[in-house]
């Protein structure tokens, strides 16, 4: 684990001929977002004197409040192998704060920091394993995004079926060369789509490397004369990109989530954080599928979840056990409905805070449901107790609206703006008049 000084910091700067450095922080939709300075500045940057105005980004500040500052977080100095190799280009992710020296309640990286910290009270480290899907298309004659591919590749395809393989293997190995340890890659299910894991880590760790991730893919996508989305559902009658996220819970370095007496390898803790999981999980929706979009991925047939089970054999449910190498005590709990446009920041926080409160009220799940729940009748799962996830954007709202614990992961006033932004976008999204509406009736009303 990095554990780097200033001292280190200026001494990297000085001998990899560092001339720009990026200062990245975390809108609170998931957006990165940076301020640049140049070496000259880098003390200024060290000391936390770095001020930005928070008015103009979207959500965090009033003009009253304006004044903010970045706070370097040292250990995630990193230059940017793609850049020029002479004045090389390096970036710190930030903490943002306000002018009297307190952080900014509305950061999202603040957000799971403080959750992070409840969690290290009841002496619990949070360890995640995100998958990352994401589509790969070509630009338009102006360079602007389309949704054409010419592939048709599917599962676990290679070259030269694979279009897409040369892309992504660059994207490997630069995000090795930034200390990433990709575990695997592939070709997805739906043509032009890619899958790119890395291994898990810590919970504010893997965070910053998601978003540090999507920079990337994004990044060596354009340098192929592509474009690479991390939007949930980009085409009709395919599968869309999800985020399935793996969760355990360490004491001193141990999973806690272990337990190879169980016949799902599964700690009595591991079981009342998946009931805290899914106790929660309509309100949690609202943050971990954050689009009007996310809810056409979450629906049947294309292998996203849509109702609320779990299961060690069968992958249709909401949560999956995978199987455990009884040679090992990597016990986790992987929740699929999550998508690549959800802060990750935010999505990990609510995450941990359902955990927890599993934890703390002994939350038990209900019975597993090893069967495909696609294939049984709307009888079949009404009485096994089976629930579905929200159908639209506008119910996951009214799930959170109605989750005093969710909200109060992000506080009274991030909430309330991550409210109203999203009844916007819904309001927005009603309002228009789709193709799909015009070919239906146009020609028959």
């Amino acid at each position: 684990m990095r554990n780097y000084t200033r001292e280190d910091i200026m001494r990297m700067v000085e001998e990899e001929d560092v001339g720009f450095i990026r200062l990245q922080f975390t809108d609170i939709f998931g957006t990165m977002k940076n301020v640049a300075i140049t070496t000259s500045q880098l003390e200024k940057a060290l000391n936390n004197q770095c001020m930005f105005d928070g008015s103009s980004i979207e959500g965090f500040a009033r003009d009253e409040d304006s004044d903010m500052y970045l706070y370097p977080d040292l250990n995630t100095f990193e230059i940017f192998p793609w850049r020029p190799q002479q004045g090389k280009v390096a970036r710190f992710i930030c903490d943002v704060y306000k002018a009297d020296g307190t952080p900014f309640e509305s950061d999202p990286r603040y957000v799971l920091k403080k959750v992070i910290k409840e969690a290290a009270d009841m002496g619990y480290t949070f360890d995640v394993g995100p998958e990352c899907e994401f589509f790969l298309f070509h630009t338009d004659d102006a360079g602007l995004p389309t949704t054409i591919s010419h592939e048709e590749a599917s599962y676990f395809d290679l070259g030269p079926l694979d279009l897409g393989e040369n892309a992504r293997r660059d994207m490997v190995l630069t995000l090795e060369d930034m200390q990433f340890e990709v575990e695997k890659s592939h070709h997805e299910v739906a043509s032009a789509q890619h899958e790119i894991d890395f291994k898990y880590d810590e919970a504010l760790t893997t965070a910053d490397n998601i978003m540090t991730f999507k920079l990337v893919v994004k990044t060596i996508a354009k340098r192929h004369g592509l474009h690479a989305t991390f939007m949930p559902k980009p085409k009709y009658g395919a599968c869309g990109s999800g985020m399935h996220t793996n969760m355990s819970l360490s004491r001193n370095g141990v999973n806690i989530f272990t337990d190879k007496r169980d016949p799902n390898g599964l700690s009595q803790e591991a079981y009342y954080f998946m009931g805290g999981l899914m106790k929660h999980i309509k309100a949690i929706t609202f943050i971990t599928n954050p689009l009007v979009n996310s809810y056409k991925r979450l629906v049947p047939g294309y292998e996203a979840p849509v109702y609320i089970a779990w299961s060690a054999k069968s992958r249709t449910p909401l949560i999956r056990i995978p199987a455990v190498c009884e040679r090992e005590s990597n016990a986790r709990v992987e929740l699929r409905s999550p998508d690549p446009s959800a802060n990750p920041y935010l999505a990990l926080a609510v995450c941990l805070k359902a955990g927890l409160d599993g934890i703390r009220n002994k939350i038990m799940p209900p019975e597993s449901v090893d069967r495909n729940l696609f294939e049984m009748t709307d009888e079949e799962r009404k009485n096994a107790g089976i629930d579905a996830l929200p159908g639209s954007l506008l119910e996951a709202m009214r799930e959170f609206n109605q989750d005093e614990l969710i909200q109060g992961v992000l506080g009274d006033e991030l909430a309330r703006k991550y409210v109203k932004a999203k009844a916007k976008e819904y309001a927005d999204f009603r309002g228009q008049v789709t193709d799909w509406e015009i070919a239906k009736y146009l020609h028959v009303i």
